[in-house]
């Protein structure tokens, strides 16, 4: 074994340990072999230092024709490594299937995606420096950078597996509101919305969460559960983040955006309380976005949420928060994107999702590898994982 300056880091080297940041985060597991991709994320959390093995040795087997397994996971939902352990042990001596999400991961199309995302949130943190310093803000070029990871014939399904296979625990700022941005942006196409707002959309989800660059790094970055004072520090980012853009010269609907994104229509959120028609159209919009990408995530504390697990939050309790022709819009076409898509139940078996339920998109009708079928409606089973 050996560590390497971040800047020396070559593809090929295998990490012999996990790579993580100075917060304990994990970025790339051990044994992962490097590509510029994965080097390129490495660099993007100033990450100083990478201990890999012996280079030399695993060069010379790559010669040889050995190859290294390329396990480029960044989180590992427990379901789906169940599921893939189950898999692998099903026939002794055979390959085994690989999942969805490995297959995604492994194309040439993901791998572009994780390059493109990795610069363009780079680029994000850069806009938001200068827009700190006084620079006026230039939204073309940011929109610019931001479609540049948009193909223009990519599927809704295509999309959102680029978006969940790239997650790390260690999202930061400017990558969640990359993918703000970018499901927004979406959403409003579901809408059918004029390309004017679509684009106000996007921009707004880009600058969102611009107040975070004045929340102490220690109250952002806790692992701790937080005391209410330091919940109260987190409930200004809002109004640092209109404060920050108000001379900016911008529609007022995107600054709306940034100051109203945490408030409720029942009146539950913050920073004002405000209820209803009080809240900017754009802000709901932008509030939904926020959330899923926030609860699709990994945290230290819980592993990702599946789709179907956010949509049965959203239903729990969402459709009082949030107008009900944009929250109903984003979960039926959430809930369609995975129309026959294989999932692992909550009892560990796997199932096929064939029919929606119009009225709970949470509990589909699924088939199981028997041919059977079960109705979740009318079960207490729910999807645990997309596979």
């Amino acid at each position: 074994m050996e560590s390497y300056q971040t800047k020396d880091l070559l593809p090929e080297m295998v990490t012999a340990e996990p790579v993580r940041t100075k917060n304990g985060q994990l970025v790339v597991d051990q044994g992962v072999t490097l590509t510029k991709q994965l080097i390129a994320k490495i660099q993007f959390y100033s990450i100083e230092s990478v201990t890999v093995e012996n280079f030399a040795k695993d060069a010379s087997a790559n010669a040889t024709g050995q190859k290294t397994e390329k396990k480029v996971d960044f989180f590992t939902h427990n379901s789906l490594l169940h599921y893939e352990q189950k898999s692998s042990s099903q026939s002794k001596g055979a390959v085994a299937e690989p999942s969805y999400s490995q297959k995604i991961k492994k194309s040439s199309e993901f791998q572009q995606f994780q390059v493109n995302f990795t610069f363009g949130a780079n680029d994000l943190k850069a806009i938001f420096d200068d827009i700190i310093a006084g620079k006026p803000l230039d939204t073309q070029i940011m929109l610019n950078k931001v479609l540049t990871l948009v193909h223009p014939k990519q599927t809704t399904v295509e999309f959102f597996d680029m978006i969940h296979n790239l997650r790390s625990v260690n999202d930061s700022i400017y990558a969640h509101c990359l993918n703000v941005g970018l499901i927004a942006r979406m959403i409003g196409i579901w809408l059918k919305l004029p390309k004017n707002v679509i684009e106000h959309l996007t921009i707004a989800g880009l600058l969102h969460d611009i107040g975070k660059t004045r929340i102490p790094s220690d109250i952002l970055n806790k692992t701790d559960a937080l005391t209410e004072e330091e919940f109260a520090v987190i409930h200004k980012h809002p109004k640092f983040g209109y404060d920050i853009l108000k001379n900016q010269n911008l529609d007022p609907h995107i600054l709306n955006a940034v100051l109203m994104h945490h408030e409720r229509c029942d009146g539950s959120g913050y920073p004002n309380q405000l209820s209803g028609n009080e809240i900017d159209d754009y802000a709901i919009i932008i509030a939904i976005a926020d959330v899923y990408d926030a609860m699709t995530a990994a945290r230290i504390y819980r592993a990702p949420l599946c789709p179907f697990q956010v949509i049965a939050e959203f239903e729990n309790d969402g459709l009082q928060k949030y107008k009900p022709k944009y929250i109903l819009t984003f979960l039926e076409n959430i809930a369609t994107t995975y129309q026959n898509n294989r999932v692992i139940l909550s009892n560990g078996e796997t199932a096929k999702i064939v029919f929606l339920n119009r009225q709970v998109y949470s509990k589909p009708l699924v088939q199981l590898d028997d041919g059977s079928c079960i109705d979740l409606n009318q079960s207490n089973l729910y999807i645990k994982a997309i596979i």
